[in-house]
């Protein structure tokens, strides 16, 4: 980062910065304008004031000139905003399209545009799961028609398992929600994992707040409840269901260990006809299991409903629940909290996402890092010594 950024980034003078490092203001103009390099102990003295922030290379080298930035029209970036908060399901599924895009010119457009978002924390950010079967795209196909009845505006997010050898993806919620996907008041994403729990997080998160950008009042997130993706969509929503089909035991439902855990709401599903009795059961079963653990969740009581997605049952005591623990949360200010954390978890992300990509493309290309490995493969480098080796390359070559 260079100087002059720093200081506007940090909201501080240039008299008061040159006052810390013992010069006068038109040296420190000077410094940052190019038009002189300062000494050696300066240049020390403002990296350590900066926290590394600002280090010597800020001042021998100039910044490289993007030409996928130089090219970007803030126009065609308020342009876009603007037909995405004026209803354009067409503008928001290319924007979302970009989020999910790995080329870097897409990323460095949807940088720019997200900049021009507000928060939005009207929302209510619905994460649904359970395992294959259990009838999660019925119960969001009915519970968002019910809320469309009551003019609320729905989206749906449904994390597809990607194949990792292929890269393929089985996307068939849009299709399973014939009724929901083609409503003027609703949109449906499938979103493709690419099998990497880190792109989900950060994927669904950026996909999720188009969603808000764009109106909706309530978006639901929906993963498959066998895998990792459970705990990523769980700390970026407001509520978390997970559905459970009317027999009786994690072991029976094949929900893996833990998940139940993570429920702010359970819900039996498919309590049709001749299953009804066998939800009611599995519903006191689950109530006395939970009880017995005695451990509220964040100060709640998890609570245990039954519906009937395909009979249209249930479902308005379900939103009745979801509308009350909304607004306890918002109450007691763990809402706002969560949605802070949330934000942090998203930066966190991004960061991590950045460096790997840098990794990926870069380190494992270069002539000094496959030098690395193969003294890796031969033993003559300890694993210890070659990540220092890779560590201060990175550093130094990227940063």
């Amino acid at each position: 980062m260079i100087l002059k950024e720093y200081l506007k980034f940090c909201g501080v003078t240039n008299k008061d910065f040159a006052k810390r490092i013992g010069i006068s203001p038109v040296s420190l103009s000077r410094y940052i304008s190019g038009e002189r390099l300062p000494e050696k102990e300066i240049i020390l003295k403002i990296s350590s004031l900066t926290d590394g922030a600002v280090n010597p290379d800020d001042f021998y080298f100039k910044p490289k000139i993007d030409n996928d930035n130089e090219n970007i029209n803030l126009n065609s970036i308020s342009e876009i905003v603007k037909n995405i908060r004026n209803g354009s399901k067409k503008e928001l599924a290319k924007t979302i399209t970009l989020v999910e895009s790995k080329l870097k010119k897409h990323q460095e457009l949807v940088k720019k545009i997200f900049e021009k978002f507000k928060t939005n924390n009207k929302t209510i950010r619905i994460g649904v799961t359970g395992v294959p079967g259990v009838g999660k795209s019925t119960f969001i196909e009915s519970i968002g028609l019910k809320l469309i009845q009551r003019n609320l505006k729905v989206a749906v997010l449904a994390i597809d398992p990607s194949s990792k050898e292929t890269g393929g993806s089985i996307l068939g919620d849009k299709t399973r929600m014939e009724k929901l996907s083609v409503h003027p008041k609703a949109f449906i994403r499938p979103s493709p994992s690419s099998g990497h729990l880190g792109g989900v997080a950060k994927k669904t998160y950026e996909s999720m707040l188009c969603l808000e950008e764009a109106g909706y009042d309530v978006i639901f997130i929906e993963t498959m409840g066998v895998g990792q993706a459970e705990t990523a969509v769980h700390d970026m929503v407001d509520i978390f269901l997970v559905l459970l089909l009317p027999s009786g035991g994690d072991e029976l439902q094949g929900i893996k260990k833990g998940i139940i855990e993570l429920a702010d709401l359970i819900v039996v599903n498919k309590a049709d006809n001749d299953l009804q009795k066998a939800a009611e059961i599995t519903q006191n079963e689950y109530k006395t299991a939970l009880h017995i653990s005695g451990k509220p969740k964040n100060g709640f009581e998890v609570e245990v409903l039954i519906c009937s997605s395909l009979k249209s049952k249930g479902l308005e005591k379900i939103w009745d629940y979801i509308q009350v623990f909304i607004n306890k949360k918002k109450k007691n200010h763990t809402f706002f909290s969560n949605r802070q954390s949330q934000l942090k978890e998203w930066m966190w992300n991004s960061i991590h996402q950045t460096v790997n990509e840098m990794i990926n493309s870069d380190l494992s290309k270069n002539e000094f890092i496959k030098k690395i490995q193969l003294k890796v493969d031969d033993k003559k480098l300890s694993v210890f010594r070659a990540t220092q080796l890779m560590c201060n390359f990175l550093l130094k070559n990227k940063f």
